[in-house]
């Protein structure tokens, strides 16, 4: 390694414009890349619902649908507008009343459902069927033209309308939350470095590798919006330590070797590379959990982070070391006095008072226990949005004017007689929650014979294989009451036609609860089993790992058990990916502070002594890094407007601090109950014999 890092600092100008030429691709790989906007779309394709999505497509040429609700317009205005929607790119039909009837039919000779179904008082209700999927870029572009055409009198509701808002409002905030993770991590970084430059230099090096990570993502095809939005201020947080352990190094081998600054920069590359692949491989367990998903946003947000974290390293071993020979004499000239205080004192008053920290771990324990495992969750995605939304404003316009919040879609396989229609319907009618339903049969009748049924409408609803019923629910997506309806319906389709299915934007919800429920469990084994085994490798220890991790999972307790009893309810994603990002994240934590004792101890230090030295210098390097990762988070999490990200950032930054905290208070307090059991269960703990026996 050390002949290579002679070769980086040899050619630093050349590599410094190589990386400055890669940046042209990146900047092209980022505007190549797609981003999906639909969360549903990450379930598995085995599922019965996703399956059905796929039947809607090929079979109808259709794969999504919105309601529009129309106010206070004449019947003969309202045809006019359907057409004009009909003639929006992508909207493949629109269905209304005047499908079935004349316009000028009495709405009170209207069959009751078709009444009730398509009018309600001053307003009605049209179905806009598009040809392609709910988050295609053609969809939400047929959404955005859709509401140019209408008024204000107008309401376009369900989920593409929610998804068109999700990227809208992403593309607006997405360049924010850079601009708040570099500021408040340029004060930190300034508060605790000892030069004004340096803090510049590490930004821009990790934003360097920000840009090819983003970049590199053309590979893939398409990412999350979420993965999208945190990329940048997660890699800005769980890569800075890099930086710090590349600059610290540095300034220890300007020491060894005065005036042969690209000689210490050269052995500084060469440490720190040994050091940081041992940190960034917890990090990077902790994301390849995630991939265990069957919720592949899981593998979406895992895979582009390990890649994130790799760039980083690679960055911060070869572009931040030349940039800071470059700038040597710069970063000298705007050197300061340290700004944080010496923390011998607090560390003393720490290791001295451990029983008290210990006591302070048991009263805690059972508590954040119950809050982590009794947080709230919800599943309904317009819920993470702003209600001034207009696919907000439309769905409470539909519950207003419609009593009504979701529609189911029954894929009715071909085969069934009219008379088997009409039973099945009528069963479904008596679920509760269910307002009405709509087919062929309650469209036209059931006596009318198949040749006088209008193409026009029958190549709406009817295939060669399927039909569609449509089931009107007063239960919103993602409660009980609709899952419990979905159930209900499921069985007595299936009652009747084994082989057709009930799908939509509340079975898909209701199989999203399912399959994350499973993942959460999954992920948290494969996160912790991980980062156990590596800790176990590293520090050729039994005991070692179960403190550890014992120590972050407690504090990811207490960070969850916080929105419990703050009567908080949490994104289902949020509550996946937060413990196994924490975990991976800040372990590092503890690491760092154990590597030391161990070194202490093995070079013959009794247990207090070693671990106040440990404590003592590792202590300022925790602190770093935690506010490092707590101000690359704490800004988006409190300017988002979409929850789903503004949860995740939250509970990450309040995680970096609480890990900290945790680790800087009760790790030491765990090394002296068990320093016993540590050196016996791990080899080469005690090299020597001790210096002082009655420190022991």
């Amino acid at each position: 390694m050390i002949k290579l890092a002679k070769k980086i600092v040899k050619h630093k100008k050349i590599i410094v414009a190589l990386y400055m030429l890669l940046l042209i691709p990146s900047v092209i790989g980022i505007a190549h890349t797609r981003v999906n906007y639909d969360l549903l779309s990450y379930l598995p394709d085995s599922l019965e619902t996703v399956e059905g999505q796929n039947i809607m497509v090929d079979e109808f040429g259709m794969g999504a649908f919105s309601m529009v609700i129309v106010e206070d317009m004449q019947p003969k205005d309202v045809v006019k507008l359907k057409e004009q929607i009909a003639q929006v790119e992508h909207v493949k039909e629109v269905i209304w009343y005047d499908d079935v009837m004349d316009i000028t039919v009495p709405m009170e000779m209207l069959p009751e459902d078709i009444r009730n179904a398509f009018n309600h008082g001053d307003a009605t209700m049209m179905i806009a069927l598009f040809d392609n999927t709910t988050s295609s870029d053609e969809t939400m572009t047929a959404i955005s033209q859709m509401r140019d055409i209408c008024n204000q009198q107008c309401f376009i509701s369900g989920m593409s309308g929610i998804v068109t808002d999700i990227k809208n409002l992403s593309l607006q905030e997405m360049p924010v939350y850079v601009v708040i993770a570099a500021l408040l991590s340029l004060v930190v970084l300034t508060l605790t470095m000892e030069s004004f430059l340096i803090p510049l230099i590490f930004l821009f090096s990790i934003g360097v590798a920000i840009l090819y990570n983003l970049g590199s993502n053309v590979v893939i095809g398409e990412i999350s919006y979420i993965t999208q939005a945190l990329t940048a201020v997660l890699q800005l947080g769980v890569t800075m330590d890099y930086s710090i352990f590349l600059l610290n190094s540095y300034e220890d081998n300007k020491l060894r070797f005065p005036g042969e600054k690209d000689r210490a920069m050269a052995h500084a590359i060469s440490n720190t590379f040994k050091s940081i692949t041992g940190s960034s491989v917890t990090t990077i367990a902790g994301f390849a959990a995630l991939c265990f998903m069957s919720f592949t946003l899981g593998r979406d947000i895992g895979v582009v982070m390990m890649k994130g974290v790799v760039i980083g390293v690679l960055c911060c071993v070869t572009l931040l070391p030349c940039l800071i020979l470059l700038f040597d004499k710069w970063i000298e000239k705007t050197h300061h006095k340290p700004l944080v205080p010496n923390l011998d004192k607090i560390s003393g008053f720490i290791t001295r008072h451990y029983a008290a920290f210990i006591l302070f771990f048991l009263v805690l324990l059972l508590p954040s226990l119950w809050g982590n495992n009794h947080v709230g969750v919800y599943y309904n995605i317009d819920k993470s949005l702003p209600q001034t939304l207009p696919s907000n404003m439309a769905n409470a316009k539909l519950e207003e004017d419609f009593d009504m919040n979701t529609i189911h879609m029954v894929l009715l396989k071909n085969g069934l007689t009219n008379k088997e229609k009409d039973d099945m319907v009528s069963q479904i009618d008596q679920v509760k929650g269910v307002k009405y339903t709509l087919g062929m049969n309650s469209l036209v009748g059931p006596g009318l014979p198949d040749e006088m049924i209008p193409s026009d409408l029958k190549d709406k609803i009817m295939s060669d294989h399927y039909e569609i019923i449509f089931v009107c629910s007063d239960y919103k997506t993602a409660t009980e009451e609709v899952n419990a309806q979905i159930t209900q319906i499921e069985k007595i389709v299936k009652s009747f036609s084994p082989e057709s299915m009930v799908v939509g934007e509340a079975p898909l919800t209701k199989d999203l609860e399912d399959v994350t429920s499973v993942d959460f469990r999954n992920v948290n084994i494969a996160s912790i089993a991980a980062i156990f085994l590596i800790i176990m490798i590293v520090f050729k220890s039994i005991s070692l790992p179960v403190i550890l991790v014992a120590v972050i999972e407690f504090a990811i307790c207490m960070n969850m058990a916080i929105p419990y009893y703050m009567g908080t309810t949490l994104p289902f994603v949020a509550s996946v990916v937060i413990g196994t990002i924490q975990l991976g994240a800040t372990v590092d934590y503890a690491i760092l502070m154990t590597s030391r004792y161990q070194k202490e101890r093995g070079r013959g230090k009794s247990k207090k002594d070693a671990i106040s030295i440990a404590h003592k210098t590792s202590m300022k390097s925790i602190l770093i890094s935690g506010f490092s990762f707590f101000a690359a988070t704490f800004g988006v999490g409190l300017y988002s407007k979409i929850d789903m990200i503004s949860s995740i950032c939250t509970l990450l930054s309040r995680g970096a601090i609480i890990s900290m905290i945790i680790v800087i208070c009760i790790l030491p307090s765990m090394f002296i109950i068990f320093d016993k059991v540590i050196c016996k269960t791990s080899i080469g703990f005690l090299a020597k014999e001790p210096e002082n026996e009655g420190g022991k």
